[in-house]
């Protein structure tokens, strides 16, 4: 990167350091106020607190459920505009690959199989001059092949550096994938503790959602930073690719051969278009001569055989095979031709390897993959990490309304009445206490009531029939009947449910009260 780049970097990492600063500032000056606003309200607003809290959790839950989503989305976008630049690498240097392959391959025949068959030629053709001169001839031709050769530039450097290069992007990519992954998931276990919090009333999951909250809030403002600094180096890459290739191919490649790459102009030639040319001149000249040679050398040699050690001499026919010499050239001829069939298969090849058509599609192919793909995602991930700055922001503002909220609860839990029958906390005391006898509960209770005296019943006798009605219209409608411990004797409130042993203890002093008061004198 330039140095206009990395300052470019620099500064975007210095405003995301900002943000982050401006943002703490805002909360904590929330805070603040928020305690130092803090005062006893009425109970009549309380529920428009209550109704914030709930909607504040509601929208930074949608907020952050966006932003997952837009995260998502952007992750994979990325992804695959990596990818493409890897497959556009891959294929690009399977290209230059087998230019070298080819290069090298068709030297080695040139140098080493065919010096070979035309040094047994020489020796066979040794008293014809003219085919001599015309064999010595086509060895010049192949030593120009392999000049041409040898000028073509060497690949063997750049795709090193593209093996070292994709191996690195890969590398990097799949933990940078991983990651955000994984911070997806940390965002989504974050937003669901909070609701959990705020639902079950839970302290402790209040103060775990805002450690929570501060921590995701940082780390997605760091996100920000990094998403950022990616896509404006990757912009700035894409702007200028050409200059940016050529300085890293000055040392290994002529300049005149990364622009014939890099813009594919049909307009003008190609830097490789007269060793090609030489290349096919000579190999048809080449395979002229030999083709000479097989149709006029051949005719003038006879199939006579001569032994080893004498020549001229006849051979019978009983003679072993091991003692005889072939003179026929046939061989060499043949092998020469189909070095040089070979050959010309491999000039095809090269040429369309040399084409700068199929190198300029992967780097065109490269540069969309990681100029637009790329750059989409990394745009996509920057907002989600605005969406989720907020919605952890919205977060970290509710918490302390709902910690108020919850410590008003339990202080008016704590004001109720233990006494009160009716107070489910007493009930719970009640249910957790030995238990007692039955008539020794009543006379307790109708003792701090007062004398048996002190009582003004009705005058009417007391019938059983409203309590037993009153049980079972409780039954039926509330499935099963809810007994009191505690007899209510006295009151003007209908009569409660009682269980049955309480019930029946109840009936019996009632009875007995109807009864002493028959007898009493008038």
């Amino acid at each position: 990167l330039s140095p206009l780049s990395c300052q470019s970097l620099l500064f975007l990492g210095l405003v995301a350091a900002v943000c982050l600063g401006l943002n703490l500032l805002f909360l904590t000056v929330y805070l603040i106020c928020l305690c130092c606003c803090k005062r006893d309200q009425d109970p009549e607003s309380k529920r428009p607190h209550s109704c914030c809290v709930t909607w504040m959790a509601v929208t930074a839950g949608l907020i952050c459920c966006a932003a997952v989503g837009v995260g998502f989305y952007g992750n994979s976008e990325t992804n695959d505009g990596v990818f493409q630049l890897l497959y556009a690498l891959d294929h690009a240097n399977q290209t230059l690959t087998g230019i070298d392959s080819l290069v090298a391959s068709t030297t080695l025949q040139m140098q080493g199989a065919l010096e070979q068959h035309l040094a047994r030629l020489n020796e066979l053709l040794a008293s014809r001059g003219d085919y001599v001169q015309t064999l010595k001839f086509t060895q010049q031709l192949a030593g120009s092949i392999v000049l041409q050769l040898q000028g073509l530039p060497a690949w063997r450097g750049v795709s090193a550096d593209l093996t070292e290069l994709s191996g690195q992007v890969a590398y990097v990519e799949y933990y940078r994938w991983l990651a955000y992954l994984l911070f997806f998931i940390l965002v989504l276990t974050v937003c669901l503790l909070a609701c959990l919090g705020l639902a079950k009333h839970s302290r402790c999951l209040l103060v775990m959602m805002l450690c929570c909250g501060l921590l995701m809030l940082v780390l997605s403002w760091a996100s920000m930073a990094v998403d950022t600094a990616a896509a404006v180096g990757t912009s700035d890459f894409c702007v200028a690719p050409d200059k940016f290739i050529m300085n890293q191919t000055d040392d290994e490649i002529s300049a005149e051969v990364v622009h014939y790459y890099l813009y594919c102009d049909q307009s003008l030639s190609s830097p490789f278009q007269q060793a090609l040319t030489v290349f096919q001149r000579s190999l048809t000249t080449m395979q002229i001569q030999i083709q000479g040679l097989i149709q006029y050398a051949l005719p003038l040699f006879p199939t006579a055989e001569v032994q080893e050690g004498g020549a001229g001499i006849p051979i019978p026919p009983s003679a072993p095979q091991s003692c005889l010499t072939p003179l026929f050239p046939q061989r060499d001829l043949l092998g020469v031709q189909q070095l040089l069939n070979s050959s010309e298969t491999s000039l095809h090849q090269l040429t369309a390897l040399l084409d700068c058509r199929g190198l300029h599609k992967d780097y065109l192919d490269g540069l969309i993959g990681i100029c637009y793909d790329g750059v989409e995602g990394l745009l996509y991930l920057g907002l989600f990490s605005l969406l989720a700055a907020a919605a952890f922001s919205t977060v970290i503002c509710a918490a302390p309304r709902a910690w108020q909220q919850l410590a008003g609860r339990c202080r008016d839990y704590d004001d109720m009445d233990e006494e009160d029958p009716f107070n489910p906390q007493a009930r719970r005391i009640a249910a957790h206490r030995p238990p007692r006898g039955q008539l020794r509960s009543f006379c307790s209770y109708s003792s701090s009531l007062g004398s048996q005296s002190s009582l003004h019943p009705p005058a009417q006798t007391v019938s059983n029939a409203p309590v037993s009605e009153y049980m079972n219209q409780a039954v039926l409608f509330g499935g099963n009947p809810r007994y009191e411990n505690v007899p209510l004797i006295g009151r003007g409130s209908p009569p409660p449910t009682y269980s049955p042993s309480m019930r029946a203890t109840y009936l019996a002093v009632s009875d007995e009260r109807v009864r002493h008061r028959g007898d009493a004198p008038a």
